[in-house]
């Protein structure tokens, strides 16, 4: 049987130039500067309203292409098997998808905690993605990027789209926004939270009455709460103390599920000296919010 060429193949038939070797690449943070749950559905997933931000700061991914079409990774990462891998995944999705049977060298510098509330998984499989793109030559529309990384999970496509959104659904519906751009101390007390643990709680807030994409951006960060935040706090108590620590001395919210908190600061300068202050036992870092992904402004797109 003739093998079906796929869609994406075909989108892509004329391929760009591949890039020069190796590509370093960026996978930046992102924070949920808002983040409402609106309901659950039958399949058990929760419907959401999100803002997402980037960080200028994250993990990094230096490609080298292959001509073999082996895929490896280095390092490996406690605790992932390769075939969990979200890089690895990312990238036999898009060989697949393209029919084109060049492989890579991947090397990540792993700075971001895993499953801290981050994105770090989600964002390293978007650079994956855009970076196999480029690296292999093959062209393909951020659009068909998105798709195939919300196969990979529901913060990949913001990812590869890069700007700053207002989300809906599973967070998987987009729309660009523009936020403000302050600095940022984000503190990881050295906890780990169980997303379904906290979707799964009975006493998760499930009903916040949704709203417009305007009326959130016109209430301001002031007005931006978590709905997962009164879960976490009560079921890891040093999460719960390292939100209230930071709210004692700047504006302070929960990212996603955590277990990573942040402070909002008006200046670098401001950043700094709480980041001096943060007691010892809590990995923390400033960065600044951005609306463009620092991953587009490498790549050019």
């Amino acid at each position: 049987m003739p093998r079906t060429t796929p869609r994406s193949a075909i989108r892509s038939a004329h391929y760009s130039s591949p890039r020069a070797e190796p590509l370093v690449l960026p996978a930046p943070a992102k924070l949920n500067r808002l983040l409402h749950i609106t309901g659950r559905r039958p399949d058990g997933y929760h419907e959401l309203q999100t803002l997402f931000q980037f960080l200028d700061a994250g993990d990094t991914l230096t490609l080298r292409r292959r001509t073999d079409g082996e895929l490896n990774l280095s390092p490996s990462l406690d605790g992932v098997a390769p075939a969990d891998n979200l890089i690895l995944r990312a990238a036999r999705l898009l060989q697949g998808e393209s029919g084109r049977r060049l492989g890579a060298d991947i090397h990540l510098d792993k700075r971001l905690p895993m499953g801290g509330g981050l994105g770090g998984g989600s964002s390293d499989a978007a650079t994956a993605l855009l970076g196999l793109d480029a690296l292999w030559g093959l062209g393909m529309e951020l659009t068909e990027l998105a798709r195939l990384g919300l196969r990979l999970g529901a913060d990949v496509p913001v990812f590869v789209h890069g700007h700053a959104a207002w989300a809906e659904g599973i967070g998987e519906r987009l729309t660009p926004v523009t936020l403000d751009t302050p600095w940022f101390v984000v503190i990881h007390p050295g906890v780990t939270v169980s997303t379904p643990a906290v979707f799964g709680a009975p006493e998760l807030t499930r009903h916040t009455p949704p709203i417009t994409m305007a009326r959130a951006l016109q209430g301001g960060a002031a007005s931006w709460r978590n709905d997962c935040q009164d879960t976490v706090r009560r079921h890891y108590p040093e999460v719960a103390r390292a939100l209230d620590w930071l709210a004692q001395r700047a504006p302070t919210m929960l990212t996603g599920t955590g277990a990573c908190v942040f402070a909002r600061l008006e200046s670098e300068s401001r950043a700094d000296r709480l980041l001096a202050e943060v007691p010892e036992g809590w990995h923390a870092f400033t960065a600044r919010g951005l609306n463009r992904s620092p991953l587009h402004a490498a790549l050019g797109r």
